[in-house]
């Protein structure tokens, strides 16, 4: 079974940083993509960044280019995404995914119905 923990979360002031974390346990067999998604309370889950496990291309949502980058520790079996430059409308819950497809496969890697196992989300929150 597959399970996904997302850390490093917090509240920081425009122009910051947060590195986040999403530590996976278990395995999945073929080319997996992995993504990092956020959720405004009553909106739409938004897909932010997404990779395949063991390389590859790394895609982006056009809102944060430029400013998020999505790497992976595969001896660590962890999935990050470094925030820079933080704007208040990054303002949400993020959450990490994990789907049994490639990225490149599929339906589109921002879709969350391409995903099968999911964290339970970390809160980033940034004033103003």
């Amino acid at each position: 079974q597959v399970q996904l923990v997302e850390s490093g979360g917090g509240s920081v002031q425009a122009g910051g940083s947060l590195r986040l974390s999403c530590a996976a346990s278990g395995s999945t067999s073929g080319i997996n993509c992995m993504g990092w998604f956020r959720q405004v309370s009553g909106q739409e889950r938004e897909g932010v960044a997404a990779i395949e496990v063991g390389g590859g291309s790394a895609y982006y949502v056009d809102s944060v280019k430029g400013r998020f980058t999505i790497s992976q520790d595969n001896a660590k079996g962890t999935l990050y995404l470094q925030m820079s430059s933080l704007k208040p409308e990054d303002t949400a819950m993020y959450f990490c995914a994990k789907g049994q497809v490639p990225c490149y496969a599929g339906a589109r890697w921002t879709r969350w119905s391409k995903y099968d196992y999911w964290g339970r989300g970390t809160q980033v929150t940034v004033s103003s």
